[in-house]
């Protein structure tokens, strides 16, 4: 093929072609515009209307997936597979699995090209001054990985990015932090930006962070917060002297919808509410006539608090009015003026102080338009402090607020009862989170190789508990130790919320605390509503038998009935005792999938009082793995599971169960996984099938099979090419025979030692990928010497 131009770049990416929008119409009786397009219709209207080409253009770069198999019959992977290796010069890692080169691609191009990686200039193709790779890239970037010193979010907010960024706002699904390491404070600007512009008022829905052996407190927390849609409005949102334009264009159309349905009603001591919201609304606009508001919407000093009238009118009233510290003394004096005038609004400003702090707020005052910063810091070390105890419910936010000590414990608060979770005393900070406004957050939160201290999970407790939007925790590798129940904690508060949505909980680590199944039924008892559960520990703590002081025994939790369907535990080599795991069989009903790795058996009857406790319990079963754990000698259990008629996928993945296995054995498995036409999935990696037992195996496909059986896997079996050639010729008669129908269609071969013949393997290969799918590796077979003696 010869050299690809630009062409790929220019023409097969339509979307570049439609930059401009059609201007919106909205004479007469037409809707009213949502206040996030306003501000984007109204520079595409300046633009002018778009040509019929660039409206085609955008109709056909949406449906590219359909139109070229379904409707041109023809594809452009080839090209985009070409452009790769002309431009990244290198091979991607798993090529095998990629399903679209053009999203690879440009994925790729765009975060090389963002963290210098990839020199434009040295390329005659893309080294063109009318061609811009980032602002032509972002729109089908739906996943963005930034590293080190977060060179690509300053690159990202800096002013000639600013369409980069508005194109990622729409694209992008996926943000992930690598290897971070410390920032100053220009840098956490940039970053307060790019996470408000993404997250806030953009698409992104999951939030990951990956290895950060020594975590930045300041950062993690500020990640974290904005992740979960706190943010104080104010300077650090300021971009260029100016508050952000998207909260300001929300809380307008806010504030006139608010000013439009808004009924007439009056003040409880006689005085016209009218006349009090023009007087707020007045203070308002006199300091955005100063260029000095902060903006509606952009509230953090009262729109946490309610109004000590009981009235939601009145809410709504005070929360027009802006005291945060990004407003000047000019409104904050106006401000002042219309609270002396109303006895009780003079009320809600003292609380307002003295539950925010005189001193530091005074302070800020005094500094008028200069960006504070410690900013950043205020809010990062208040959430650390911030006690849930207003945040949980309705009911506790206005007992607290109603004493006039909202900030003091309580024992719904996150955090309470457990050794790990130490409340501290004190002021809960400046701004704490019911202060701060809320905006949108996303709804799956991944932190992988990240060492969580007793703050930092203190701090992330009181975000979870009311994290509504959160639907998928991964909580890998922290080293949680005790402070697993702070995280409980506010896992228990959230799951207290009606519009709670969270579905998928992960948690892994190298130490377990406390027994797997204890923490099992503690978790299940605390959040009965998941969907998927998954707990994984690599070894046991020696001092595990001490439980946490505060907290009662898990193994004492009645677990209500749960909403599981799927459940993965890890065992750290613990014993699998059936009377512990029973309670939480018996409480999930819908369980379809169990997966159980690196569990001891205890007795050879364990394993048969488990299988009839998953017969009574799960009638809805229909995946079922073990993964390192001897099955040597349970030779019975194993037909009985093969016999299963609601079983879909079974796995025995590294269970030994050929070790000690006879040819009768073997013949049984392969008699009784004929007969089972439920079974589509059998999964055998690790079992030392070697050739003659692979030979055997192809008989479930023979003419007098009634298997469904469409995958099998396999691998790191010891399989020799020769043995894989005899396998596959067995199976190629066995179709030729049934005339041609069967199910078959996946094989699975990943680590065997077929490099030892290359030429044997390769036709083997060749011949069975004309029959099924196969999946295979190139391995150095050399490094499973030891496990080969063993098979001899």
């Amino acid at each position: 093929m010869a050299a690809v131009p630009l062409l790929p770049l220019s023409r097969l990416d339509l979307p570049k072609m439609a930059a401009r929008r059609l201007p919106s119409q909205n004479g007469g009786g037409a809707a009213r515009p949502r206040p996030k397009m306003a501000a984007r219709r109204g520079a595409m209207a300046a633009e002018g209307p778009s040509s019929l080409l660039a409206l085609s253009a955008v109709a056909v770069s949406r449906s590219m997936a359909a139109l070229e198999p379904d409707v041109w019959g023809l594809s452009t992977q080839p090209v985009w597979r070409k452009l790769w290796d002309d431009v990244m010069k290198t091979r991607p890692p798993n090529s095998e699995s990629i399903t679209c080169w053009r999203k690879k691609f440009l994925e790729t191009f765009f975060s090389n090209v963002l963290h210098g990686v990839l020199d434009v200039s040295s390329d005659w193709r893309l080294n063109d001054h009318h061609f811009s790779p980032l602002l032509h890239s972002s729109p089908h970037v739906t996943q963005l990985t930034l590293c080190n010193m977060l060179q690509g979010a300053v690159e990202l907010t800096a002013e000639h990015n600013q369409k980069v960024l508005e194109n990622l706002a729409h694209s992008l699904r996926i943000l992930k932090f690598q290897h971070l390491l410390s920032s100053d404070q220009s840098v956490r600007h940039s970053l307060v930006l790019l996470l408000h512009r993404l997250i806030h008022h953009g698409s992104v829905s999951q939030l990951s962070i990956y290895s950060w052996p020594v975590p930045d407190t300041v950062l993690l927390v500020l990640i974290l917060s904005m992740s979960a849609g706190f943010w104080r409005s104010g300077n650090a949102l300021a971009y260029r002297s100016s508050p952000c334009g998207l909260c300001r264009e929300e809380g307008n159309a806010q504030s006139q919808r608010s000013t439009r349905e808004q009924p007439e009603r009056e003040w409880s001591n006689g005085e016209n509410l009218k006349g009090s919201c023009g007087a707020l609304k007045e203070a308002d606009v006199q300091g955005d006539v100063d260029g000095r508001g902060a903006g509606p919407g952009q509230n953090s000093g009262l729109s946490g608090l309610s109004c000590p009238l009981q009235n939601q009118v009145c809410e709504e009233a005070s929360s027009k009015v802006s005291c945060d510290h990004a407003s000047v003394q000019g409104e904050s004096s106006c401000c002042s003026e219309q609270l002396s005038r109303h006895p009780v609004l003079r009320k809600s400003r003292r609380r307002l102080k003295s539950a925010v702090g005189k001193k530091r707020r005074c302070l800020r005052r005094s500094r008028g338009l200069c960006a504070d910063p410690d900013d950043l810091y205020d809010f990062v070390f208040t959430v650390a402090r911030e006690d849930s105890s207003g945040l949980l419910d309705k009911s506790s936010i206005a007992e607290g607020e109603n004493g006039g000590n909202w900030t003091s414990s309580s024992t719904g608060s996150p955090c309470s009862g457990s050794a790990g979770c130490k409340k501290r005393g004190g002021s809960a900070g400046i701004f704490p989170l019911k202060a701060a406004h809320r905006f949108r957050s996303v709804s799956t939160l991944e932190l992988c190789s990240i060492p969580l201290t007793g703050d930092t999970c203190r701090t992330l407790s009181n975000l979870l508990s009311s994290w509504v939007s959160l639907e998928n925790l991964v909580l890998s590798y922290n080293g949680l130790g005790v402070n697993i129940f702070c995280i409980l904690s506010g896992l228990r508060a959230l799951s207290r919320h009606s519009d709670c949505r969270l579905h998928v909980l992960r948690v892994s680590d190298v130490f377990s605390h406390m027994p797997c199944m204890e923490l099992v039924r503690c978790i299940l008892s605390t959040l009965p509503q998941l969907h998927t559960l998954s707990v994984s520990f690599d070894l046991k703590n020696q001092l595990e038998g001490n439980g946490p002081e505060g907290n009662p025994s898990c193994s004492d939790a009645e677990i209500p009935e749960s909403c599981l369907e799927q459940l993965e535990i890890r065992f750290p080599r613990e014993p699998l005792h059936t009377m512990f795991l029973l309670p939480v069989l018996k409480a999930s009903k819908s369980l379809q999938q169990l997966s159980l790795d690196s569990a001891t058996l205890p007795s050879s009857q364990e394993l048969g009082l488990l299988l009839q406790a998953l017969k009574e319990c799960n009638p809805s079963l229909k995946k079922l793995s073990f993964h390192d754990v001897n099955l040597a000698d349970h030779q019975k259990e194993v037909l009985l599971l093969l016999q299963d008629p609601i079983l879909q996928e079974i796995s025995f993945s590294f269970c030994r169960l050929f070790e000690s296995c006879t040819a009768e054995f073997l013949m049984e498995i392969i008699n009784t996984v004929k007969k089972n036409t439920s079974l589509k999935s059998l999964r055998l990696p690790g079992n030392r099938l070697g050739n003659h037992r692979l030979v055997a195996l192809a008989d479930i496909f023979s003419e007098d099979s009634s298997s469904s059986l469409c995958q099998l896997d396999v691998s790191s079996n010891c399989i020799k090419p020769d043995g894989l050639l005899e396998f596959t010729k067995k199976l190629e008669g066995h179709i030729q025979q049934r005339g041609g129908q069967i199910q078959f269609t996946h094989l699975r071969l990943f680590q065997n030692w077929l490099d030892q013949d290359a030429e044997t393997a390769q036709e083997a290969l060749r011949r069975l990928k004309a029959v099924c799918s196969v999946v295979n590796d190139s391995w150095d077979s050399s490094q499973a010497f030891a496990d080969y003696i063993s098979v001899m």
